[in-house]
């Protein structure tokens, strides 16, 4: 009896159920816990970080830190420009990545590897490489050598720097943030759809564009919530295209990398004294607090969202 235990499926499978256990709770571990240092720390005041007994739980438990990153991040001016230009650029991204990927998935058409090919580079070439050619173009925008020809004064370049426009651009014609990566994504789930129910669609009368419409769309929901959210959650943390782009109209990224800059100023306006040297104590508690403010609106996101989000990344194989 005690052989037949051994030997039984059950018996066997819970050697990998430990495993499995044991990753998952590490991989948990390692994600989680250096968030609840950083809210930790951000509850803590300066003189906490100095005391050898306070390892985790502050004593001197403070919300002064964050008061003081929402001035220093002009939190609610900086959260509605981030929101503005998250959401835009997802939803153009989400709309061209979608018709792009259709085209490479259902039809052929000339140089049609090559293209593709080329959608495979933007995933893997660093954005850093064309980084001053983009610049210029945006800085020198002529619409393709035709503003002369239709503006009154006969300008031969626009400025676009400090602009939405850049952004609105890159996400309309797939050149955005991670473009290369939704269009793959997304021409291997279109593929994945049987294409009877397309041709069901033609024979009934529709086109090309309502049976992508009717059809396509209504059966990929889950997976165009997942690139809606992926370029959403990085839009919003990008600080590559906002600080190329953006100097005056303030996200909250952007924000975040200045705000050690604008302590003192901050410090000052909440009353609570003068300081002529930033400690790194200091600098460093205000700016998990400054995190924490930048990442919450993802939080919140993610939670209304999750269940759509968990659906489309299993369905697209995305693990890491």
């Amino acid at each position: 009896m005690i052989r037949r235990f051994i030997e039984s499926k059950h018996t066997k499978a819970v050697p990998f159920k430990i495993i499995r256990a044991v990753l998952v709770i590490g991989i948990c571990f390692m994600v989680l816990f250096p968030m609840f240092v950083r809210l930790t720390v951000s509850l803590m005041d300066e003189s906490d970080l100095y005391d050898p007994t306070i390892l985790y739980i502050p004593s001197n438990f403070t919300l002064n830190n964050y008061r003081m990153a929402l001035d220093g991040l002009n939190y609610w001016e900086s959260l509605r420009n981030s929101t503005l230009l998250a959401v835009a650029t997802s939803i153009l991204t989400l709309i061209a990545c979608s018709l792009v990927a259709y085209g490479f998935a259902r039809f052929q058409f000339p140089l049609k590897r090559f293209l593709f090919f080329m959608v495979v580079l933007m995933i893997v070439i660093p954005p850093q490489t064309v980084m001053l050619s983009q610049f210029m173009f945006f800085r020198y925008f002529d619409f393709g050598g035709f503003l002369p020809f239709i503006t009154r004064d006969g300008s031969r370049h626009i400025n676009l720097i400090n602009t939405f426009w850049p952004f609105v651009i890159m996400s309309s014609t797939v050149t955005g943030l991670k473009n290369g990566l939704f269009v793959y994504i997304l021409r291997q789930h279109f593929r994945s759809i049987p294409k009877e129910l397309e041709e069901a669609a033609y024979i009934d009368g529709c086109g090309y564009l309502k049976t992508f419409a009717t059809i396509v769309i209504p059966a990929s929901v889950p997976m165009l919530t997942t690139v809606f959210l992926f370029s959403f959650a990085w839009m919003w943390t990008d600080n590559y295209y906002s600080s190329l782009f953006l100097t005056a109209p303030r996200i909250l990224s952007s924000a975040l990398g200045s705000l050690a800059a604008n302590l003192w100023h901050t410090y000052v306006n909440t009353g609570l004294g003068q300081m002529t040297f930033i400690t790194p104590g200091f600098s460093s508690i205000v700016n998990n607090a400054g995190i924490f403010l930048v990442i919450l609106p993802l939080f919140v996101l993610y939670l209304f969202a999750q269940r759509a989000f968990v659906e489309g990344v299993e369905r697209s194989g995305i693990v890491g």
